[in-house]
């Protein structure tokens, strides 16, 4: 070992060369050389680290073609490097700094170079956000000091790269020539940075996304300028329609971090036309539902349609001009998505998310313009109890699986169809009532024949069920 650190930074050179050549064992040099730099950096000097960084880019530079994992293993390699120097300086400069100007010549320069020098800009974004196991022994606040540097010296930056070589993109992607493999991968590469750059941990909160429960993305008041044109907006709902799904589901997933921007960064006026061009986006891909077929793209949009009233209020939602239109067409959206109950269920809970929310926010609405949940609400509470007694004859007559047994789902969505039921509660009594006299009526005649239909016979045993036990009791419960 002690030979190896002696040598370290030609031995790496070696390795780096052979790569190229054989393909099985590059992953295992790479990992070596990884946690060589990982977990005890001084084990290299910094003349060191910089020649192996330099010599990592400019073998990239002589090879863009490589295998794609072992393109992954260098840029994963410079990054590393990258954010262990971050502090480091050589002849008075900071000599890992400055990333976007030490890649300019890949991010300058043909499809595949510049496919290279944006994987090396996400990854050191990602490795920059983020606590590796290498990492975890160490002070979390140097790893939060580097974190916070990068945040105010360079991030920025990388964002509106992203967007303007985004924006340069898909008009290119409007010419059938643009669409080979190349540029598909560039264009997935620019998705994925610009998610990268806005999914940051900007305060250092280490957020849960998952939760997907009052998430709220902390940009920096520095960043103003990116979002206040409302160009960076636009440029994700044009990317949604201009690319195919395999991308475009990538565009939605910026758009939900875009969405969820935190509301101080605008004053009111500022917030007020944010949200005009959010809800007119959004009611664009509902007029333009083809998309929505594909089960990321839905997934996606169900999250986008959540955090509009996660980050906003009722009452300024109705005030955007566009409202009452949008509102309907989610509806419409809503009832469809229910009755096709086997399709992306966990998906659901995001579109019951945005209504109980709304239906919770009506008591203390101000505004005077109407928010229409009197009328659309009814719709969506009987397109969830009628789906779902469809869903119990299905399930007994073509003997799939009974959603019903993921208890878990199932006590989330009645939690939030209660508060939805709330809304013109007489009409949700009406309905369910009417609904059990048909199906207890129904079932007395079943029984009546002689010999029985079992079959049938089962299938009102199980919306009876259904109906009582999981729905009527769930509304008197609240």
């Amino acid at each position: 070992m002690n030979t190896f650190s002696r040598n370290a930074s030609q031995v790496i050179k070696n390795i780096v060369l052979r790569m190229g050549r054989f393909f099985i064992c590059s992953i295992v040099s790479c990992n070596y050389s990884d946690k060589l730099v990982s977990r005890n950096p001084q084990t290299l000097t910094l003349q060191q680290r910089i020649e192996i960084k330099n010599y990592v880019l400019s073998y990239l530079a002589r090879c863009p073609k490589l295998a794609s994992f072992v393109t992954l293993a260098l840029v994963q390699l410079y990054s590393r490097l990258t954010k262990i120097g971050w502090f480091e300086s050589y002849k008075k400069e900071h000599i890992f700094r400055n990333v976007i100007g030490q890649l300019s010549g890949f991010l300058q320069g043909p499809v595949d170079y510049c496919v290279i020098g944006i994987q090396i800009l996400s990854q050191i974004t990602c490795e920059i956000n983020q606590i590796n196991e290498s990492d975890a022994n160490k002070s979390l606040t140097k790893q939060r000091k580097t974190a916070t540097s990068f945040r105010d010296t360079e991030l920025y930056d990388i964002f509106q790269l992203a967007c303007d070589l985004l924006r340069r993109a898909v008009e290119n992607w409007k010419t059938p020539s643009f669409k080979d493999e190349a540029e598909h991968n560039l264009m997935s590469s620019l998705l994925r940075l610009a998610y990268n750059c806005i999914s940051f941990d900007f305060i250092g909160t280490s957020p849960d996304e998952s939760s997907d429960d009052l998430f709220t993305v902390q940009i920096p008041t520095s960043w103003r300028p990116a979002f206040l044109d409302f160009n960076s907006l636009q440029l994700f709902f044009d990317l949604y329609h201009s690319l195919t799904p395999s991308l475009s589901s990538m565009a939605l997933l910026c758009l939900v971090q875009i969405a969820s921007v935190r509301r101080t960064l605008f004053n009111n006026e500022e917030r007020g036309k944010y949200l005009a061009q959010l809800v007119s986006g959004i009611k664009s891909i509902l007029e333009n539902p083809q998309k929505l077929s594909d089960t990321s793209n839905y997934h996606e949009f169900c999250r986008l349609l959540a955090r509009l009233k996660t980050n906003y209020q009722l009452g300024e939602l109705v005030r955007v001009e566009s409202y009452p239109e949008t509102i309907r067409l989610i509806a419409k959206f809503t009832v469809t998505s229910l009755q096709m109950w086997q399709f992306a269920p966990n998906s659901i809970h995001y579109l019951l998310s945005l209504w109980q929310r709304m239906v919770a926010s009506v008591p203390y609405v101000k505004a005077s313009e109407p928010h229409l949940l009197e009328t659309y609400t009814p719709e969506v509470t009987q397109a969830f109890v009628t789906s779902r007694l469809e869903a119990a004859a299905v399930v007994i007559r073509d003997g799939l699986e009974d959603p019903l047994e993921d208890l878990g789902m199932v006590q989330q969505q009645l939690d939030q169809m209660s508060i939805i039921g709330r809304c013109e509660y007489e009409k949700t009594c009406a309905l369910l009532v009417q609904l059990f006299d048909q199906t207890a009526q129904r079932y007395q005649e079943l029984v009546n024949i002689v010999p029985s239909p079992q079959v049938d016979i089962a299938v009102q045993e199980g919306k009876c069920f259904n109906l009582f036990v999981f729905l009527i009791d769930k509304y008197v419960e609240k």
